[in-house]
Parts: C-alpha cells; sequence; structure tokens
C-alpha cells in the first residue's frame, strides 16, 4: 500500500482566504442568531448609540463654558472625536472578541478551537460576533459628518481622498491593538483591563486635541504606540494646522505605512503569543 504524502502547510494566501472565509461563516452564524430577535436587536443599537454618544455630550459640556480648547474649535474636536471613534468602531465589530481571549484559556475552551482545521484568530475574532457594536460607529460617523460639514476646511482631491483612507487606516491600527493584546492574554490571562488601557483608553485620548497633552505624551502616541496617526496628523493636514512634534510635510500620507506595520507586529506576537500556549491541562 503507497504511503500518504506528508502533510504541508497551505500556502500564506491560502491561509488568509481560508481564514477570512472561516471569519465570515461564523459571523454570519452570530449575526443571524441574532437578527432572529430584530426588536430586541434595535433597541440595543440605539441604546448603544446613546451610551457611547455621552463622550461627545461631555465635550458638549466643556465648550458650553468655553470657545476653544488647547486651541480647537467645537467643530475641529469633533472632527478628531468622529475619526477615532469612527474607526475605533469598526476595528471594535471585526475584533472585539478578542478582548475575551483570556477567558477561554483559563477555563481550557481555547483548546477546541486548536483542533479545527480554521486559524485560530479568525475564531476568536468571530466569536460571539455582537452586531450590536454597530452602535459606536455609527455614532462617531454622524459625528464626522457634522464636523466635516462645520469645520473650516479648503476641500481638495487630496483632503476628500485622505478621509476615507484615515478610517480605514485607523481601524487597521485599532484592530492590530486588539490583536496583540490578545496575544498577551496568553501569558497573562487576567489581562483584558491592560488591553482595554491601550484600545478603549487610545480612543478616548484621541478624542481630544494633542496641544492638551504633555509632550512626552504625545511622542509615545506618535513614535511608539502611533495611535496619532488614526486622526491626531490627519486632521492637522485637514484642517491647515500644525502637525504635532512638528513633523514633516506630508506626514499625513504615512498612516497606510504605520497601519501595515502595526498589522505586521500584531501578526508576529499572536504567532508568538500562539506558540507559547500551554494547555491548562484539564
Amino acid at each position: 500500500m503507497a504511503e500518504a504524502p506528508p502533510y504541508t502547510l497551505p500556502p500564506a494566501r491560502s491561509r488568509v482566504t481560508e481564514g477570512l472565509r472561516a471569519y465570515r461563516m461564523i459571523a454570519g452564524m452570530w449575526i443571524r442568531s441574532t437578527l432572529a430577535y430584530r426588536t430586541s436587536f434595535v433597541l440595543t443599537v440605539c441604546g448603544n448609540v446613546l451610551l457611547t454618544g455621552l463622550d461627545f455630550v461631555a465635550i458638549l459640556l466643556m465648550f458650553s463654558q468655553v470657545d476653544a480648547l488647547g486651541g480647537w474649535t467645537l467643530p475641529e474636536v469633533a472632527l478628531l472625536y468622529g475619526l477615532s471613534v469612527t474607526s475605533f468602531g469598526a476595528a471594535q465589530l471585526a475584533f472585539g472578541s478578542v478582548g475575551s481571549l483570556g477567558s477561554r484559556v483559563r477555563d481550557g475552551s481555547f483548546d477546541t478551537l486548536l483542533v479545527r482545521p480554521v486559524p485560530v484568530l479568525a475564531q476568536v475574532a468571530a466569536d460571539r460576533f455582537a452586531l450590536r457594536r454597530l452602535g459606536r460607529g455609527v455614532q462617531g460617523a454622524a459625528v464626522l459628518g457634522w464636523a466635516l460639514v462645520a469645520a473650516d476646511v479648503e476641500w481638495t482631491a487630496t483632503k476628500l481622498l485622505l478621509v476615507p483612507v484615515t478610517l480605514l487606516c485607523g481601524a487597521v491600527i485599532f484592530g492590530a491593538l486588539f490583536v496583540a493584546g490578545g496575544a498577551f492574554q496568553f501569558l497573562a490571562q487576567d489581562a483584558a483591563e491592560v488591553q482595554n488601557a491601550f484600545t478603549y483608553g487610545g480612543t478616548t485620548l484621541l478624542q481630544y486635541p494633542p496641544t492638551v497633552f504633555g509632550r512626552d505624551l504625545v511622542r509615545g502616541v506618535t513614535f511608539v504606540l502611533p495611535l496619532a496617526f488614526v486622526n491626531w496628523v490627519p486632521a492637522a493636514h485637514l484642517l491647515g494646522r500644525p502637525y504635532p512634534l512638528g513633523l514633516p510635510e506630508g506626514s499625513a500620507f504615512a498612516a497606510p505605512l504605520v497601519a501595515v506595520v502595526c498589522a505586521a507586529l500584531a501578526g508576529l506576537v499572536w504567532r508568538a503569543g500562539l506558540r507559547s500556549y500551554r494547555s491548562t491541562g484539564s
């Protein structure tokens, strides 16, 4: 009897395609489950929109007492808010479930994901896909739409193109943070709040202009954890303001490169975390 050929790993392109297909199928299952109760879903999304909108209400309350915040007017701060929250909302929708990885590691249920012939990251990201998270992105997009009209922007074709590119790159950067934070939970199983400090905390930080923060913090958010490219740097270009830290002209267009680097690093961190995983033994 002829021996079976040795198993070889599929090429990277096919693994990506397989992962996307698995993600779509798993997420679709949870979406169908959610939409089985449409009234409950609509009420949940509306509640989510109102709850996340409280952050912008706080900004409105500040501007009821002042004309500018760190030299930025209300429409300009709303632009920062809209870019940050919309990008974060997209990343949270796609990768928010990665934050619960620590509980799977603790109770041993993560082992069941390893024996399935599907990329693990796709399973973790799509697990319990919460369509209700649309509320955050919808609310952020509404504020962004108003800000783009109300802010004093001299529109050009380049600036029009920069807005969707910035949103896409911001979502990738936040998604990379979700994945890297999930990988950290292989080592520190109760690290969900540490991850939240960088994801939820990061988007809250970006809702305010860089001029209200210390220079060292702005350096860290620009060169160490490059969240500044989610909105601070592109918004400065849109509004004709000086770039944070005196970055060179054209830095707003570096966001795609920053997003690619963040995604690549997150992939390496995820693989390292997955290799370091040891079953609970139960």
